[in-house]
């Protein structure tokens, strides 16, 4: 039902209700679903109630950097853009709602999101980092944090372990990816978040590669999750994003300040273009993997390509808990040419798939991590972790499943 009433300044404005009065439209980020239990629901409805000025069923972009206040120092939830907007506020409870947390916060990109979180540990801190990361993220540990003082200590974390031998009197935080970028090794979330708590540690995970649809790490007692909104949660390639999810209030009241404090925040028209990509999150990640699936088969059985790495396959050393913690295998898939001639003509040759940078996007991208991701990453570092001239990332996309095996089939045929 739907009711009209007067604001405080005797303006008309117009609810909408569904079966109960709305709830306080901030609430310090706290999600207040109660009969939405559905990915798909939670998708489309979390955070996105109808506009209570107009009824609007779309969130709107709201285009402003400041509020009107009612007089000195009352402001009606609103005072100023880049501490709160409306638009960014949806897509934030939006996306808390997806991953099953508490609350969450919306950055410019990926990259700001992972400032964020590591502004979580100060100088004189030690962090336990996975040994194979974005080389993003790595650039930004290696050439920024620890020039500021904070200590990295890089371990494979496939055996839990590594991670509990690294851990010292300083440690604060253990930092990983899962499936990694790009040799989609998988860490045991499990098992990190028993090691966390039984430490005292921050466990925070980059679940960008699966998004909230395939994998949620809070459910397994993770600490913060964070994603690259840029991927999968954009999938549209027309957008840059980052987000933080957290059901610590102890730790989201940090993110929280250091958010509005560095002030990295997505703008409305960012946050309404993931708002509407999201909606289809769910269908999307369905036939990314369908997709992938097929393809991993197909180039399982090609004697050119020495080697794939893609968890959904049975042969993936770490099939079972692929299967163990996650709901699906998602769309990319890393394989070795050999070569980088290999991958040059391999490459050279696809005319669906398209070389470029990123992932996660409806059209499927080709990604050569040595000359893009990882080229900041050490080559010496590089070869430790299987990370060749040879290597070719595929981000599979939506397409036809006969048009991308047919376009794989050209790579391999130039090889």
């Amino acid at each position: 039902m739907s009711s009209v009433q007067n604001d405080r300044w005797g303006r008309m404005t117009f609810c909408v209700f569904r079966n109960k009065p709305l709830p306080n439209p901030i609430n310090e980020q706290e999600i207040y679903i109660t009969i939405m239990s559905g990915f798909r629901t939670k998708a489309i409805h979390a955070g996105q109630e109808p506009e209570q000025v107009t009824g609007a069923v779309a969130v709107p972009v709201f285009q402003t950097s400041t509020y009107a206040q009612q007089e000195l120092g009352e402001h009606v939830t609103f005072d100023y853009a880049r501490t709160i907007n409306p638009t960014r506020l949806a897509l934030e409870k939006n996306l808390s709602a997806l991953e099953n947390g508490k609350f969450g916060y919306c950055f410019s990109s990926g990259m700001a999101a992972i400032a964020a979180t590591l502004s979580l540990v100060k100088s004189g801190d030690h962090v336990v980092a996975g040994n194979d990361m974005y080389g993003g993220t790595y650039r930004y540990f290696s050439k920024i944090l620890s020039e500021n003082g904070i200590e990295f200590s890089y371990v494979d974390m496939r055996d839990p372990k590594n991670i509990e031998a690294a851990i010292k009197a300083n440690t604060k935080m253990i930092y990983c990816e899962t499936p990694t970028n790009p040799m989609m090794n998988l860490v045991d979330l499990s098992a990190v978040s028993k090691i966390a708590r039984g430490k005292h540690l921050i466990s925070v995970v980059d679940n960008t590669f699966m998004s909230p649809y395939f994998q949620n790490p809070l459910d397994l007692g993770i600490d913060i999750v964070l994603h690259s909104a840029t991927k999968y949660l954009g999938g549209h390639s027309d957008v840059i994003g980052g987000a933080v999810i957290t059901g610590d209030a102890h730790l989201a009241e940090k993110i929280k300040f250091y958010q509005n404090s560095a002030g990295g925040v997505p703008g409305p028209w960012d946050a309404w273009l993931l708002l509407r990509s999201v909606k289809t999150l769910a269908i999307r990640m369905e036939a990314h993997q369908a997709n992938a699936m097929k393809i991993a088969e197909y180039l399982s059985k090609q004697p050119k390509i020495k080697k794939i790495y893609y968890p959904g396959l049975a042969s993936h050393p770490q099939h079972a808990l692929a299967k163990k913690q996650m709901r699906g295998f998602g769309g990319i898939i890393s394989i070795e040419t050999g070569s980088l001639e290999n991958a040059k003509r391999f490459a050279g040759a696809l005319q669906v798939f398209t070389l470029g940078e990123s992932l996660g996007g409806v059209e499927s991208l080709l990604c050569h991590p040595v000359t893009m991701t990882h080229g900041s990453v050490p080559p010496e570092r590089r070869a430790e972790l299987g990370i060749t001239d040879g290597l070719i990332r595929l981000s599979v996309g939506i397409e036809d499943r006969e048009d991308l095996l047919a376009d794989v089939k050209r790579g391999i045929d130039a090889i």
